[in-house]
């Protein structure tokens, strides 16, 4: 199981415009990165913290609904976040104008 996660992540990390790519455990601990250990800490507790908001937010909207996916696009960078029970899986890359 750890190299299909390890396949998938260098698979993540190779397409056009990724910058990095953070695995993150229930915890909030990144387990594996492809970018700096600051950088990557400094990414799964703002992402944790902004997922538990936007699932509170689904589940207030639609009870029976729940969050899967997460995309946030700012001028500088996109940040793609899939959440799961047990890890978050956060890409970041560079947008392509």
């Amino acid at each position: 199981m750890a190299n299909e996660a390890e396949e998938i992540i260098r698979k993540l990390s190779c397409h056009k415009g990724v910058a990095g790519v953070v695995v993150v455990n229930g915890e909030g601990i990144p387990i594996k990165t492809t970018l700096d250990n600051h950088v990557s800490v400094q990414y799964a507790g703002l992402m944790g913290s902004l997922i538990d908001k936007a699932k509170a937010v689904v589940r207030d909207l639609d009870p029976t609904n729940d969050l899967t996916f997460l995309r946030i696009r700012s001028k500088k960078s996109e940040i793609m976040v899939a959440p799961d029970k047990d890890f978050i899986l956060i890409v970041v890359q560079n947008p392509v104008d």
